[in-house]
């Protein structure tokens, strides 16, 4: 497989490194609007053929374009913040090549009751486009990284192989790591951190559909495994819930759940006190610039975070139902561990776990193990394939049950 890989930051550097010892991975182009970044990443892979290092302006559809065009790639992995994904995903389908992102494209708030209403949802761009990709034969996989990704994987297993009816699928997420030195450090991109902790969360039920609530809300604590121990979880926004209900039918609830900790919230809500949220650009002494944008340089790169990260990061799928007449419920789940994740791939945990959702997805594509045109999302293929491969990915899974 031959890819152009937009978006060399922390999960970026993570694709890459897990990419390196796969010989199926014939080329991965290192692309991004800091080359020396780029440099920084090739150098530690050590294989500049096959990693080459390319800028990139990722709002500039024509020049994705050209570079897919020069070195003749299958697919397009989108590794940037979803504020890019529109030119991205359009630029696959103009040069015929698939497309995969971790995030799709952005909602929009419901204009008079967003408390309540959706308004744009969560990739809606991209599915009122299917049916062009669909007839050109190509493929785009939206919501491939762990969350979304491998939580819907499980989702679709769970459907498959572990109840008969589904009350409640809800992805929980949680851990205990922290950044020493730091106040206040973010261990994944604080752009799209902050989009999806303070727009309303979206929730599913049969019967009503998708609708909206306030950020935070419904807030349970939820039992974490291998250590981490209870944690509070509040609604956030999320593509899980998209995504879900559009493939396994007869589901009644889904939610999305997020540890953020109360620090974090307050954090959070102090920067939407100040509009320092705000994604658009305003004018200041002369110079044109997004507050959100500011605040993310104001803090520590998560891709230099891991030498100064502790402890665990739990992303999983928990599933309400019954088999055979009986209750049960299932928490399916991946733990990763950072001082692990910094000596297998020099990489922290939050970036690594979300990066091997994407490379195993590539092989499956690769193989013809996973085949389909259009737009779709994990829940589109068969779990067992993926879930095959996670261990050997350095990402087993784990499992809980309780009647």
């Amino acid at each position: 497989m031959r890819v152009l890989l937009v978006g060399v930051g922390g999960v970026g550097e993570a694709i890459a490194a897990l990419a390196k010892p796969r010989e199926w991975m014939k080329l991965m182009v290192l692309a991004d609007y800091n080359v020396k970044r780029a440099e920084e990443v090739q150098k530690k892979l050590g294989d500049a053929e096959r990693f080459p290092v390319e800028a990139i302006d990722a709002s500039n559809q024509e020049a994705i374009e050209a570079l897919a065009k020069k070195y003749n790639v299958d697919l397009i992995m989108n590794a940037v913040d979803p504020v890019f994904n529109k030119q991205i995903f359009d630029a696959a389908y103009n040069v015929s090549a698939n497309y995969m992102d971790m995030a799709m494209t952005l909602s929009e708030p419901h204009p008079t009751d967003p408390f309540n209403k959706v308004g744009v949802k969560l990739g809606d761009y991209q599915f009122e486009k299917a049916k062009e990709w669909e007839k050109k034969g190509l493929l785009a996989l939206v919501g491939f990284g762990v969350e979304p990704g491998m939580a819907d994987v499980f989702a679709r297993y769970a459907a498959d192989h572990l109840f008969d009816e589904i009350e409640e699928i809800g992805v929980r997420d949680g851990g205990d790591l922290y950044v020493e030195g730091y106040k206040f450090a973010p261990t994944f991109s604080i752009w799209t951190t902050i989009e999806e902790c303070l727009n309303p969360p979206i929730i599913y039920e049969e019967g009503k559909g998708w609708f909206t609530t306030a950020p935070f809300s419904e807030p349970e604590m939820f039992e974490f495994p291998e250590g981490i121990g209870k944690v509070e979880v509040v609604n956030v926004e999320h593509e899980e819930v998209l995504l879900v209900p559009r493939w396994i039918k007869g589901v009644k609830r889904v939610t999305f759940k997020y540890g953020l900790g109360d620090e974090f919230t307050e954090v959070l809500r102090t920067l939407h006190k100040l509009n320092l949220d705000n994604k658009d650009k305003i004018k200041v002494k002369g110079v044109e610039v997004a507050p959100r944008d500011v605040v993310a340089a104001c803090l520590p790169d998560p891709a230099h975070l891991g030498d100064k990260m502790h402890g665990k990061t739990c992303a999983g799928t928990w599933v309400k139902g019954t088999k055979d007449g009986k209750k049960k419920e299932v928490y399916l789940y991946q733990v990763a561990d950072n001082q692990e994740c910094m000596s297998k791939w020099n990489c922290q945990a939050v970036v690594a776990q979300t990066a091997f959702t994407p490379l195993i997805a590539m092989e499956l594509i690769e193989k013809g193990i996973w085949e389909g045109s259009g737009v779709l999302g994990p829940e589109a293929f068969d779990s067992i394939p993926f879930m095959e491969r996670m261990a050997e990915y350095g990402f087993p899974y784990g499992m809980r049950e309780s009647a």
